[in-house]
C-alpha cells in the first residue's frame, strides 16, 4: 500500500503545481484567472502522469477559443513530472457566472 499512497500523493502535488499555472493565466476579457472564472472543470491525471484537462470558454465565440487551450496544454505539459497534456474544451454545461469563486467575485465586484 505504500507505493499506492505515494502515487495518490505525487498526483495531488502534481495537481496543485497545475492549478498554480491555471491561476496564472488569464481571460483576456475579464481580468480573473481561467481557474477562478470557473472554466476548468476537470483535471484529470493518470498513474503515468499525463493530464487531461476539461474546460469550457466563457462563450463558444470566445476570441480566445484557439489559442487559450493551447496556451493551456503547453503551459501545464511544462509542469514538472507531467508526461504530457491534453485539453478538450466542452460547452455542456455551459458557463455561467454561477461557476465563478468566490474570490473571482469578490474581485470583479460583484459580491
Amino acid at each position: 500500500m505504500p507505493q499506492l499512497e505515494n502515487l495518490i500523493g505525487d498526483k495531488k502535488k502534481i495537481e496543485n503545481k497545475i492549478i498554480n499555472v491555471l491561476k496564472a493565466i488569464f481571460d483576456p476579457e475579464i481580468p480573473v484567472d481561467i481557474y477562478e472564472l470557473g472554466l476548468i472543470y476537470e483535471i484529470k491525471i493518470d498513474d503515468q502522469f499525463h493530464t487531461e484537462i476539461i474546460m469550457t470558454l466563457t462563450s463558444p465565440n470566445c476570441p480566445v477559443a484557439e489559442s487559450m487551450p493551447k496556451e493551456v496544454e503547453d503551459k501545464v505539459g511544462e509542469v514538472h513530472g507531467v508526461k504530457s497534456s491534453k485539453v478538450n474544451i466542452v460547452f455542456d454545461p455551459p458557463w455561467d457566472k454561477d461557476m465563478m469563486s468566490e474570490e473571482a467575485k469578490l474581485d470583479l465586484g460583484m459580491i
